[in-house]
This record gives structure tokens, C-alpha cells and sequence, in this order.
């Protein structure tokens, strides 16, 4: 009886103090064991290293150790540096570095380093680094790097280092290295380098080095590497190797260097490498020659412009 009373008591001093931390009203103060600053907390301490449970978090300054909270954060929080492991309903602070594990989701307004898991998503509003689970989605308004999976799509307002694979979508604002995985599209701003795989398309604003595999087609202004897509590729520059089921599209002026291979391959510009297909198209060849059933030279003498079997330069 007398260890039950030591208990109970114990548990109506712990809630005496949760309970004022859970209603806001007093918010800065904590049960804490042994110390004020290490140990085992209870309640919205701000500096501390050991294991701490609190209802919400409201301008809390550093945390090491294990922060498991009930709810999200207030607005006030975003100061805090939390190190080690944040657990609860939606974890965050400024910088979160260690294991963040969200029963919904888990965000941080800078930074977030490590192990980031989300049930809905995970995201900061900086960078995130490490390795990246949202069951909806994982993004960061700059860089995100590492692994990075969401169940619908995975995103950076700059760049992407390592590997994206969302559900539906991956992409970028400016920047893609490493693998991009789609379930529809993968993309980026400026340049994607390394391996793209996308259930319909991909993209990037000014170059795409590497492989691309698309179920439908895959597009850059440049691109240097191997491209296979269900319906084909286009770009102004393309070098390497490029086969699509229907087309292979050069824009005016441009350059196809490498091997062609589709139904109809148009080179609005200078082909130099080898286009096979139904129907090759080419405004001039430099070195190269085209393989199909109708093949087109267009800066040709007369007579050559348009032979079967085979074309070239003359």
C-alpha cells in the first residue's frame, strides 16, 4: 500500500505539471529529474538533454536526446534545435537533426537531418538531408539529399542529390542528380543528370545527361546519354543514343549526334550519326546516313533528296 501511495503520488505531481503545459497556461514549466537541464523531463522545458515528454512545444531554445510530443509545435517554436530523436502526432522546430518519426507528418522550418518518416508527408523549409519517407509526399523549399520516397510525390525548390521516387511525380526547380523515379513524370528546371524512369514523361529545362526511360517521351533543349521512350525523344541537341516507338524530333535549327532509331525521325537540322526508321528526315547530313523505307535529305542535289533504303549526304 504504502509503494502504491509513493506512485500515485509520483503521477499527481507528474500531471500537475503536465496538465498547465497541455492547456497553455504555463507553458515554460516542467517537472524535471534530477536536474533542470539533463535527465528525464515532464513539460515544455527549454534547454535540455535526456528524455522529454511534452504536450506542445512553444519556444523551446535546444533539445538533446528524445523529444516526444503529443501535437505540433506552436508558432513560437521555430527557434529550436532539437538533436536526437522527435516523436509524436507532427514532431518539428527550426532544425531537427537525428531520427524525426510523425504519426501524421513531420516538418521543420529550416532544416531537417537524418531519418525523416511521415505518415501524410515530411518537409522543411529548407533543406532536408538523409533518408525521407512521406506517405503522401517529402519535400524541402531548397535542397533535398539522400533518399527521398512519397507516396505521391517528391520535391525541392532547388535541387535533388541522390534518389527521388514519388508515386506520382518527382521534380525539381532547378536541379536533379542522381536517380528520379515517376509513376507519371520526373522533371527539373534546369539540368538532370544520372537515371530518370517515368511512367509517362521527362523533362528538364536546359540539359538531361544520362538515361531516361519514359513510357512516353522524354524532352530537354540538350540531351546527352540514352533515351527509350514508348512514343520517342526531342530536343534542339541531342547526342547518344535515342529510340522511341513513333518519333524522334530534332527542333529547327538543331543537331542529332549518336543513333536514331523510330518511326519517323525528324532532324530539323544536321544529322550526324545513323537514323533508322519507316521514314528518316533531315534538313542536311554531315557525317552520317539514314536507313528506312522513305528517306529524306532535304539540302540534297535534286535526284537525292528523297531514295529508299538508304540516304546520305551528297
Amino acid at each position: 500500500m504504502a509503494d502504491l501511495a509513493r506512485r500515485s503520488g509520483l503521477l499527481v505531481l507528474v500531471l500537475s505539471f503536465l496538465g498547465p503545459a497541455m492547456a497553455g497556461g504555463l507553458a515554460a514549466q516542467s517537472l524535471d529529474i534530477p536536474s533542470k537541464t539533463w535527465g528525464l523531463s515532464f513539460g515544455n522545458s527549454k534547454n535540455f538533454t535526456g528524455l522529454r515528454f511534452n504536450f506542445r512545444d512553444s519556444r523551446v531554445e535546444r533539445i538533446t536526446g528524445a523529444n516526444v510530443t503529443l501535437w505540433r509545435p506552436r508558432e513560437d517554436n521555430r527557434d529550436a534545435v532539437v538533436t536526437g530523436l522527435s516523436f509524436g502526432l507532427g514532431p518539428g522546430g527550426g532544425r531537427l537533426r537525428g531520427v524525426q518519426l510523425g504519426i501524421l507528418g513531420a516538418g521543420a522550418e529550416f532544416t531537417m537531418i537524418g531519418l525523416n518518416v511521415g505518415g501524410l508527408g515530411v518537409g522543411a523549409g529548407e533543406d532536408v538531408k538523409g533518408i525521407t519517407l512521406g506517405g503522401l509526399g517529402a519535400g524541402a523549399g531548397d535542397n533535398l539529399t539522400g533518399i527521398a520516397i512519397g507516396g505521391l510525390g517528391v520535391g525541392a525548390g532547388e535541387d535533388v542529390t541522390g534518389i527521388a521516387i514519388g508515386g506520382l511525380g518527382a521534380g525539381a526547380g532547378e536541379n536533379i542528380t542522381g536517380l528520379a523515379i515517376g509513376g507519371l513524370g520526373a522533371g527539373c528546371g534546369e539540368n538532370l543528370t544520372g537515371v530518370v524512369i517515368a511512367g509517362l514523361g521527362a523533362g528538364a529545362g536546359r540539359r538531361l545527361t544520362g538515361l531516361a526511360v519514359c513510357g512516353l517521351a522524354a524532352g530537354a533543349p540538350e540531351i546527352r546519354g540514352v533515351v527509350i521512350g514508348g512514343v520517342g525523344a526531342g530536343g534542339k541537341d541531342l547526342r547518344g543514343v535515342f529510340v522511341g516507338g513513333a518519333m524522334i524530333r530534332i527542333e529547327k535549327g538543331g543537331r542529332l549526334s549518336g543513333l536514331a532509331a523510330s518511326s519517323f525521325n525528324q532532324v530539323r537540322g544536321a544529322l550526324n550519326g545513323v537514323s533508322i526508321g519507316i521514314v528518316n528526315y533531315a534538313w542536311t547530313i554531315d557525317k552520317g546516313l539514314q536507313i528506312g523505307v522513305v528517306n529524306i535529305v532535304r539540302d540534297n542535289p535534286k535526284g537525292l533528296r528523297v531514295l529508299p533504303v538508304f540516304n546520305t549526304g551528297f
